[in-house]
């Protein structure tokens, strides 16, 4: 597959999101529209831009890449992820809303106190850069083997082009243009997995019925893993229950996915949103785990050596570009591009929503859409776009691992705190000890990585995705421990 194609493909596809951009906010550009569309997204939309901001091109690659070790075995995850967004449906949306909050870390003041705000809205703003850093990456890396090596450009170019990109359609319009990108985005995504499909059979010479026989029978459909729950992070367990809780703490607790969500007219609509973008979630992550199975069956037919490859993530890349026709190269190209793109532009939207909202207190300016407010937050939206290149710089120094383990094993760290405070804040009334939740927040995941790291050797248990949960349980009894109890009565 030509790089020169290839790059025109992508440079065509940014031309198209600037273009919406343009129209979306050459009649509003204030700070209102950016932050929360002026609450007045259409659910529908909504819930089906979200399916591509929550997979992102880590489902997308790494997802496939991984069934050849673990089989279906993610799909454990996707069940427990299931019942996190089914929570935050049913919970966290109506507490949000009854409070009618711009950025959801505000609860935290209103129920703890200031340091315990802060710390949230920063444990926020540190997890989403990473978490998107390791998105980007991801695609950075595809984009740097298949088409800019050809022209020796630098990765760190590659990956300033791509933010520059993302920040042109985006730091006009804000949430309000990426509620409509985001469904183009989610379209090319849903397309792409299922012409993927389609491709892949055919030159396996499978029809519909034989393609799904063979995924059936393969040996990588595997799903239910239930053997060794001391020594394995694959348990049945250990996945449904951490995904329950990642769910939770990267849905329900980050400004991003929560910030389109209360862009809905009421909380009816945004549940309807949620529970519907749950159930296409689901279906969608098993036409991936699909794919993957394909991507083997197919290397192992034509003889290519997975085995050769850094690492399993540029298995899909490797096929698509480089094994099929230049249709389903560019199908691939359009999926991979669509699932990175409309995670990181809501990230820096969500990112520079947050530091405004929560450290520039914005909400309690007189008039929160002045002209010197609005130029304040372009400049945060450049800052955070300069700091993601940094991180994935670094990221790439350090990385040996497929990013959809190193994602979900960073969050364990990132979020546990979050879930912590929140869990505290809601579960019981008592006060807390302010001016040390900082410090809790930073002890918390630094005991969680003693516990991780000698679990085995001291206990033989192997800590997987639920690592999460112990960083939450470690900063909640922190809390409770330095708490006090108080006559305050709440309805938080």
């Amino acid at each position: 597959m030509s790089p020169g194609i290839l790059l025109t493909f992508i440079i065509g596809y940014f031309v198209m999101l600037i273009v919406v951009s343009y129209f979306t906010s050459r009649k509003s550009s204030d700070n209102s529209t950016f932050f929360i569309a002026n609450r007045n997204s259409k659910w529908y939309l909504v819930a089906f831009g979200m399916i591509g901001t929550a997979l992102s091109g880590v489902t997308f690659i790494s997802v496939p890449g991984a069934v050849g070790t673990g089989g279906f075995g993610y799909f454990q995850f996707v069940l427990g992820n299931a019942v996190g967004f089914i929570f935050i449906a049913t919970v966290l949306l109506p507490l949000y809303y009854r409070m009618n909050l711009v950025s959801i870390y505000t609860y935290l003041e209103k129920r703890l106190g200031f340091w315990s705000y802060k710390s949230g809205a920063m444990i926020f703003l540190i997890s989403r850069t990473i978490g998107s850093a390791f998105r980007l990456y991801l695609v950075g890396i595809v984009l740097q083997r298949f088409i800019f090596d050809a022209w020796n450009v630098p990765f760190w170019v590659t990956i300033s082009l791509c933010l520059i990109l993302i920040w042109l359609y985006t730091f006009k319009g804000g949430l309000k243009t990426i509620i409509i990108t985001d469904t183009l985005q989610t379209t090319f995504l849903l397309l792409s997995v299922v012409l993927s499909i389609i491709f892949i059979s055919q030159r396996l010479d499978l029809n519909i019925a034989e393609t799904f026989e063979a995924v059936k029978e393969s040996s990588y459909s595997k799903i239910f893993f239930w053997e060794d729950f001391m020594g394995t992070t694959s348990h049945f367990l250990k996945q449904f229950i951490g995904g329950i809780f990642v769910t939770i703490a990267m849905t329900g607790l980050d400004q991003d996915l929560m910030q389109k969500n209360l862009s809905c007219k009421n909380i009816d609509e945004a549940k309807k949103n949620m529970l519907t973008f749950t159930g296409i979630f689901v279906v969608i992550n098993i036409f991936f785990l699909s794919v993957g199975a394909l991507l083997y069956l197919f290397a192992a037919q034509n003889n290519i050596d997975v085995s050769a490859m850094k690492t399993p993530d540029y298995l899909f890349p490797e096929i698509a570009l480089n094994h099929l026709n230049i249709i389903p190269a560019i199908i691939f190209m359009a999926g991979l591009t669509a699932a990175t793109f409309a995670t990181t532009d809501s990230a820096l939207t969500a990112l520079t929503t947050s530091f405004c909202i929560d450290f520039l207190n914005f909400d309690k300016k007189k008039d929160q859409n002045s002209a010197k407010l609005v130029r304040t937050r372009h400049m945060v939206h450049v800052v955070f776009s300069v700091l993601m290149l940094l991180v994935i710089l670094g990221f790439r120094v350090i990385n040996d691992d497929s990013v959809v383990k190193s994602i979900f094993r960073a969050a364990g760290y990132t979020y546990g705190p979050l879930l912590g405070l929140f869990a505290f804040g809601m579960l019981t009334k008592r006060g807390v000890t302010d001016k040390l939740v900082p410090f809790i927040c930073i002890l918390s995941p630094a005991l969680c990585w003693i516990l991780d790291k000698y679990s085995k050797p001291w206990m033989g248990y192997a800590i997987g995705f639920e690592l999460i949960i112990y960083n939450a349980l470690i900063t909640y009894l922190l809390l409770l421990l330095s708490s006090r109890s108080t006559k305050e009565q709440t309805t938080f």
